[in-house]
């Protein structure tokens, strides 16, 4: 059975993870489809280099081209995975900064459960 993936929306509506992905390059928009559609069927399986644990309950999935995409999401109870944030990637280093709006979003989203 597929995981269950739900894109993070703001208490106003905003789709803010579909729309990241939409904003991006037609093949890079295809390469998050397939990772998506990757950690659909293999969910909490789901390793390097696709998926990186970030923190406890934080996970990344990781598209590389001409952009480093990274699509931070977090497991809910069942078979839900929850997309939080999207941001291309800038340094070796992921920035604290959108570590906490993942986190902040997975709050939020879990609340609504």
């Amino acid at each position: 059975m597929k995981w269950k993936v739900i894109a993070y929306e703001s208490a106003r509506k905003e789709k803010l993870v579909k729309d990241f992905i939409k904003s991006l390059e037609n093949e890079t928009r295809s390469k998050v489809g397939r990772l998506i559609s990757l950690l659909q069927i293999h969910g909490n399986l789901l390793r390097m280099p696709y998926s990186k644990k970030i923190t406890k309950d934080i996970f990344e999935l990781r598209i590389r081209g001409v952009d480093e995409i990274r699509i931070f999401y977090a497991f809910g109870k069942g078979k839900v995975i929850y997309l939080l944030h999207g941001f291309k990637k800038k340094s070796q280093k992921t920035s604290i900064r959108e570590i906490i709006i993942a986190e902040k979003r997975l709050k939020e989203a879990l609340d609504k459960v």
